[in-house]
């Protein structure tokens, strides 16, 4: 029975979330095994913005956005909306006015794998949204989803509280459980990174930077001349 709404779920801790946000979602989702990564069909409605958050998750019903509005009162400074249809539906869910009222709580941005509209006023408001789709057909109200409990969304499996980081790049999310751990693997490959920059930069090329001599020997990559090969292929 839809309806059910958990309130005060546990969340990562701050510092720990505040921090995920110095690091790209490429650079997370390579840190944790490339886990964790939504779907390429979540994308984000405006260029440039870059947030990390606790998932407030909400489940809705196709067509319908009144679990949106009840999912408000639950979020906390810091969280990131999440929001999954529980059958595949584009219409808008979600505009500028739902905007204000998750920005005056400061909430961070929404993910949401349906569509949203008034995407310029969200742009000029500066609340980040990735979507599924944008869509200015409305919806109803009146069907309620559930808010603060496990859903599945672009393939992933998200829990209240995890921790939520999106960028240009999409969307990648991090068990709360794990967020230490994966913020500290993050640090170590941004770093790594840093260094593979600054070889580049000097000249060098990934055959070597990377070590991949061995590999591509090792896969059968052998070289000839152009004349060699053009004699060949003429015989």
């Amino acid at each position: 029975m839809a309806g059910l709404v958990v309130t005060n779920p546990p969340r990562a801790e701050r510092d720990i979330v505040d921090a995920f946000a110095s690091y790209g979602v490429a650079t997370i989702h390579e840190a944790q095994g490339r886990e964790g990564l939504l779907g390429s069909h979540i994308n984000p409605v405006q260029a440039g913005a870059r947030i990390a958050g606790n998932a407030v998750t909400v489940t809705v019903a196709p067509g319908d956005n009144t679990t949106i509005g009840v999912a408000v009162e639950q979020c906390t400074d810091g969280d990131v909306l999440v929001v999954a249809p529980t059958a595949p539906c584009d219409m808008g869910y979600f505009g500028d006015l739902l905007a204000t009222s998750l920005k005056a709580r400061g909430v961070r941005g929404l993910v949401i794998e349906a569509g949203v509209r008034d995407v310029a006023d969200l742009q000029e408001m500066g609340f980040p949204v990735w979507s599924k789709a944008v869509s200015a057909e409305g919806t109803g109200k009146g069907t309620l989803g559930d808010i603060n409990v496990p859903i599945s969304i672009a393939g992933r499996l998200v829990n209240p509280g995890d921790v939520v980081i999106a960028d240009d790049d999409g969307v990648v999310v991090v068990p709360r459980h794990k967020a230490a751990e994966v913020l500290a693997a993050s640090k170590a490959r941004d770093e790594k990174e840093a260094k593979a920059r600054a070889r580049y930069q000097a000249g060098e090329i990934a055959l070597d930077v990377n070590n991949m001599r061995p590999l591509i020997e090792k896969a059968g990559v052998h070289y000839v001349s152009y004349e060699d090969w053009t004699q060949e292929a003429q015989k």
